[in-house]
């Protein structure tokens, strides 16, 4: 378990070179905003969550698989986080932010220049 980055994921790092590359300019991991998310645009006001698919229990998702041992624990676990990311995105659309969510199977090869050119008409 602590082998697994938190931060500055492939994922991540696909999507900011992305943005960088059509102009974009970010900030990463606001402490000042609930959930620390992982892209802000402040100049859009917009932020970024890149989820990966299993800690954040993507439905429908073939990487998304409940283990075998310790079932009840994992399920728990995964539920939580996706009521912490709900009550999350809750506050911040209160606040005024717009909320995006990317999951990292919508950031793999066979998706991912359809993922991004459809984050570039959610941003403008």
């Amino acid at each position: 378990m602590s082998q697994i980055k938190g931060k500055d994921t492939k994922p991540e790092i696909a999507m900011r070179k992305f943005l960088f590359s059509n102009g974009f300019r970010y900030r990463l991991y606001d402490k000042k905003l609930p959930g620390k998310p992982d892209i802000v645009l402040t100049k859009y006001k917009i932020v970024i969550f890149v989820h990966g698919c299993f800690w954040h229990g993507h439905v429908n998702c073939k990487y998304f698989v409940i283990p075998k041992t310790r079932t009840d624990w994992w399920l728990k676990k995964i539920e939580r986080n996706k009521q912490l990311d709900h009550d999350n995105f809750q506050v911040l659309q209160d606040l005024g932010w717009k909320v995006l969510t990317i999951f990292e199977c919508e950031l793999k090869k066979a998706n991912r220049d359809k993922t991004l050119n459809e984050l570039i008409t959610k941003i403008h």
